[in-house]
């Protein structure tokens, strides 16, 4: 399996290693938020793969782990200050979420794994496959919680009713995201 589709299926953050989950139950109240989300991820962990595999070489290793930190605060305030002046509507809603990227489990991961140890265009793939992995499981979350607590998708009502509370409340998310990943690992289970 490629790279790039390793990240989506056999290594997906979410349904699989089961990673960032802070950011993925508390921004997926829509499919909107769920895809900001994802793609500020997809944007720092792409261009932290790369730098980090450029860097790795030159960088000691007893300052390995506060560097990568360093270089990735560094392109999350980029994220940040490009989502602030021209998303400023999912910049609100996703909130203190945006910089605690930096924190992310699966920036530093990657990092660690595969950008210290490969080279620069496997580590682009690498870190695009587990973006993509990460923003569809996001989107996907989202779009179910949108769908069943708010009837609408996208943000666009498609009934006039009241959906389901619970859906866009914390319990909504952990049965979405539970029943999702059953789903996605019974799926992709090899038989």
């Amino acid at each position: 399996m490629g790279l790039l589709t390793a990240g989506i299926v056999k290594n997906n953050p979410t349904f699989v290693l089961v990673l960032g989950m802070c950011p993925t139950l508390a921004t997926t109240t829509s499919a909107l938020n769920g895809m900001g989300m994802g793609l500020a991820t997809l944007a720092v962990l792409v261009l932290s793969n790369m730098l980090i595999a450029a860097f790795a070489p030159l960088i000691p290793d007893k300052v390995r782990i506060p560097s990568y930190i360093v270089l990735i605060a560094t392109l999350v305030t980029v994220v940040q200050l490009f989502m602030q002046a021209y998303t400023p509507a999912l910049y609100e809603s996703l909130g203190i979420f945006i910089p605690l990227i930096v924190v992310n489990c699966i920036i530093l991961g990657r990092a660690e794994a595969f950008a210290n140890k490969h080279g620069v265009f496997e580590s682009l793939l690498d870190g695009l496959g587990v973006g993509l992995g990460f923003t569809i499981s996001l989107t996907v979350l989202g779009l179910i919680r949108e769908i069943l607590g708010n009837l609408s998708v996208f943000g666009v009502k498609f009934s006039g009713g009241d959906g389901i509370l619970v859906f866009v409340l914390a319990p909504g998310a952990f049965l979405v995201l539970g029943c999702l990943m059953a789903l996605f690992n019974k799926l992709s289970e090899k038989k």
